[in-house]
């Protein structure tokens, strides 16, 4: 059976860094979401154009690995994976600030 990602865009932090972004690229990361929801997870750890990594030099508050995608050609998403959930955690559009 395949294992969907589902997504969780809840934490405050990363919507109001999104909601402040311009018209397109509030779209774009939308467009992001909705391409990142019709995954498996074994297909988003895959995806060329996400590019899946592993965090080294940062944990979350509880511990967790916390992970980078490229959510839209401009910008990286930090991310952490609860069961089959996937939480979005911050937005950076300096791809370096994510790690």
């Amino acid at each position: 059976m395949r294992e969907a990602v589902r997504l969780d865009l809840n934490n405050e932090r990363f919507q109001q860094q999104w909601f402040a972004l311009e018209k397109s690229e509030r779209v774009a990361v939308l467009q992001g979401c909705i391409k990142i929801a019709k995954l498996s997870w074994s297909e988003l750890y895959l995806d060329r154009g996400l590019h899946w990594e592993l965090i080294h030099s940062r944990k979350g508050l509880d511990g967790s690995k916390l992970y980078s995608i490229r959510i839209t050609q401009k910008m990286r998403s930090v991310v952490t994976r609860t069961g089959e959930y996937l939480a979005f955690l911050t937005l950076h559009a300096d791809h370096d600030s994510a790690y």
